[in-house]
């Protein structure tokens, strides 16, 4: 790979002066000596431990951004890599934007880390938070809502008067900061744009518009806070020709780089939802009501797209699911229900059509009926080749999609067009200490790989348990078997446990069985949002929370509240994912054996992470449980059981209560 390389700038010493003139303390240090027990930041945060780790990794991201190279690293849990990549980013003098994975950690990174950065520092460095357009707040749609016939449908329990009260107030429009309406209620989609559905200029709120706001502050700044979404959002905006969202950058820094193939592969596909069609109708209709209003023909060409989009949510089945679009190609309920959706939304856009002269929304909204009969098109005929072509599907809605088999040479070519230096970081990034998974799917085989240890101490920290008495995965008793084991390990440690499953339904039989089997509080994820489960099980003490994969990464409980995380199976992606068959077959063909060098490296990635949410301090003890028996039992075992923090291990259920017994001062029958 050709990464090419920033233009050279000396790094920013840190005896630049502060934004008052007065010259720092710390003078001249070393980025080691800065990141030391004397340094600034152990004089600025209260408890900081120096970690030879941190100061490695930091050196290793300043020499990337000074020669522009790609540097690939893993730092286990602990290292305390964000402070290892922002310090020297601050003090490198370059524009830098930071990629992370959600956007709470988003969040974190600009409202903790960065703040505490540049106080320990002195440095006046400009920093700026952009996200995805979805997460401001859209002030046009916000008074065409409030002011419209719908409003008191869509209202709720009165969140559209919480969100007005709100936003006559926000400075920056971001709907996080209100806590009373939950980021995923559906409201937000009424009260915020899409690519699709924003005026630009033509928007009567195009002067207040937080969206441009955020923007231009990035375009200003010398650390933009973003998250994956938004860069390859970014990217794909590139592929298009239609510009981009992202301002020129110097450096690129991805934390939780582990996510990148997935996101990736989303975004340099081509998709279409029904929601989508659904909010291209109801616009529509609500514009040609607020601008027009001579007739009902749009009320009613809007009115049969909807019914058209449901029939053909109806006409794929019932259940929620991922399958290829092999499976409806023939079905003649199917292709019915796309040809009754290409006609009305042909019908739609003709109706638009003489009425974008009149009005600049409708001329918008006949733009999105344009675009999005384009695309219909596209995802209903055979998809290109090197691409899966699938369908998924949840209660009320679907999505249609045609994915890339192989992301690397797209992504390889937008690195070298945006230039500068990579650093791409996570705690999971290594199979056994190799990055050979991560680099391919990638295409940055050249770039520079290093990787440090946690400085947690496992071996007096932790044990691993592993259940020598284990049925095969595959069998009806298994799930039985994984609960039994819980049930044990919790009585052992008083509550306080994750149990992370790989499938709603190991899940649901834990719920209806542990509930009355333990005398501990049971949390279940889907019983409200993530965070707020969380502060509950934080706030009990001695909850048990069961949980999928929205628990197994992105998940900081510290403290004697967790210690304890039990992990039903590997954590293997399900082989009927059709994307995940394609990429199996593509590998067949050409010769390289999918499950040593796909499956398997990929489980072990995911296993990293959900084991990676037991020790968090290093005043941390805990329990890891893995049942599954094929660490033993199967030769690639080993390659999971190298992956894993380096505990004790067991297979007897009697240490597992004297590790408890000795951490309560108590002794505990084995067998209880």
């Amino acid at each position: 790979m050709n990464v090419a390389h920033a233009t050279p700038r000396p790094r920013r010493a840190p005896s630049s002066r502060s934004s008052e003139g007065v010259e720092p303390a710390y003078a001249m240090l070393t980025l080691s000596e800065t990141l030391g027990p004397r340094g600034p930041l152990a004089a600025q945060i209260p408890g900081f431990q120096s970690r030879v780790q941190q100061q490695e990794m930091a050196e290793a991201v300043a020499e990337a951004l000074d020669g522009g190279d790609a540097l690939v690293s893993e730092a286990g849990t602990g290292t305390g890599k964000t402070f290892a990549y922002l310090v020297p980013a601050i003090l490198s003098g370059r524009k830098v934007i930071v990629s992370t994975g959600t956007k709470n950690l988003q969040d974190q990174l600009f409202h903790r880390d960065l703040p505490v950065v540049r106080r320990a520092l002195a440095v006046p460095v400009s920093v700026a938070l952009l996200k995805g357009r979805a997460n401001y707040l859209c002030l046009h749609r916000l008074e065409q809502l409030g002011s419209g016939d719908s409003a008191a449908g869509v209202d709720s329990g009165g969140k559209l008067r919480e969100i007005a009260a709100w936003a006559a107030g926000t400075r920056y429009g971001d709907i996080a900061e209100l806590a009373a309406v939950a980021e995923n209620d559906p409201i937000w989609a009424r009260v915020t744009s899409t690519s699709e559905s924003c005026l630009a200029q033509n928007c009567p709120a195009f002067d207040n518009c937080y969206l441009n706001k955020a923007r231009r502050e990035a375009q200003a700044a010398d650390v933009v806070v973003v998250n994956h979404h938004l860069l390859f959002a970014d990217m794909a905006l590139r592929d298009e020709g239609f510009g981009e969202l992202l301002p020129a950058a110097d450096a690129f820094i991805v934390d939780e780089a582990h996510q990148l193939p997935a996101v990736a592969s989303d975004f340099f596909g081509l998709a279409l939802s029904s929601n989508q069609l659904l909010e291209l109708a109801r616009d529509s209709d609500a514009e040609y009501r607020s601008e027009i209003n001579e007739d009902t023909a749009v009320a009613r060409a809007a009115d049969a797209l909807q019914k058209a989009v449901q029939d053909l949510r109806l006409a794929f089945g019932v259940p929620s699911r991922r399958a290829p679009w092999t499976e409806f190609a023939s079905n003649r309920d199917v292709s019915g229900a796309c040809e009754a959706v290409a006609e009305r939304l042909a019908a739609l856009a003709a109706l638009l059509k003489p009425l974008a002269e009149r009005s600049k929304t409708l001329e918008s909204c006949h733009r999105r009926a344009t675009v999005l009969a384009e695309r219909f098109e596209l995802l209903t005929r055979a998809a290109p080749e090197d691409h899966v072509h699938w369908v998924e599907t949840w209660r009320r809605a679907f999505r249609l999609h045609v994915t890339p088999l192989d992301i690397a040479p797209n992504f390889r070519s937008h690195m070298e067009a945006m230039g500068g230096a990579w650093i791409f970081t996570s705690a999971t990034l290594a199979v056994a200490g190799d990055f050979t998974h991560f680099i391919e799917r990638l295409g940055i085989e050249h770039a520079r790989t290093r990787c440090w240890d946690s400085p947690f101490d496992y071996a007096r920290q932790g044990l691993c348990f592993l259940p020598g008495d284990m049925p095969d995965p595959n069998s009806d008793s298994y799930t039985a078997r994984v609960i039994e084991v819980a049930r044990r390990v919790i009585t052992a440690s008083q509550g306080r446990a994750f149990v992370l499953f790989t499938s709603y339904r190991a899940l649901e039989q834990a719920d209806s069985t542990l509930r009355d089997a333990i005398p501990y509080p049971v949390l279940v994820q889907g019983e409200g949002p993530r965070d707020r489960l969380l502060a509950r099980f934080r706030s009990m003490g001695n909850a048990v929370l069961l949980g999928t994969s929205s628990f197994w990464e992105g998940v900081d409980v510290r403290g004697e509240a967790l210690s304890c995380v039990i992990i039903d199976r590997l954590p293997f992606a399900a082989p009927n994912d059709p994307v995940l068959q394609a990429r199996i077959e593509a590998l067949r063909q050409r010769g390289v054996n999918p499950f040593m060098a796909y499956q398997v490296p990929a489980a072990v990635i995911a296993l990293k992470q959900g084991a990676g949410r037991l020790i968090r301090d290093v005043n941390d003890r805990g329990v890891l449980v893995v049942c599954d028996p094929r660490l033993r039992t199967k030769t690639y075992g080993r390659v999971f059981l190298k992956s894993l923090p380096p505990m004790p291990r067991t297979d007897d259920i009697a240490q597992v209560e004297q590790f408890f017994a000795a951490e309560h001062g108590a002794a505990v029958e084995p067998g209880a």
